[in-house]
């Protein structure tokens, strides 16, 4: 989920490649991705974490509360000690800088699927 349409077609392309994966949903910002999460029941949940109306935090706050065994991923712009230590205390599986490139994404999103198993 991520407020950048461009963004947001890039990374259903890039998964939707992979055998392994499939999409089943997209949301502009973050109470959309809270709703479409909620009614599409999603294995794992990608955010961004700078969305307008809720932000990639606070989303992920109410993923957790109302989907806590949904591995969740911050796929985000900047970081800083501030948002990692929110992610982790929300219980995101993994916080992936931008600058890595979608391979490290695909690669975490597998990460965090196989620990929930």
């Amino acid at each position: 989920m991520d407020d950048n349409r461009f963004v947001r077609q890039l990374l259903t392309e890039i998964f939707k490649r992979e055998a392994d994966f499939e999409v089943c949903g997209e949301a502009a910002d973050g109470h959309e991705a809270v709703s479409a999460a909620q009614s599409l029941s999603p294995d794992l949940v990608v955010l961004d974490l700078a969305m307008p109306i809720m932000n990639g935090l606070d989303a992920a706050r109410r993923l957790r509360r109302l989907m806590p065994s949904v591995p969740l991923i911050m796929y985000c712009g900047v970081g800083d000690k501030f948002v990692e230590q929110q992610a982790r205390f929300i219980g995101i599986a993994a916080l992936i800088s931008k600058a890595d490139g979608p391979g490290t994404l695909v690669g975490k999103a597998r990460v965090a699927l196989s620990q929930r198993a």
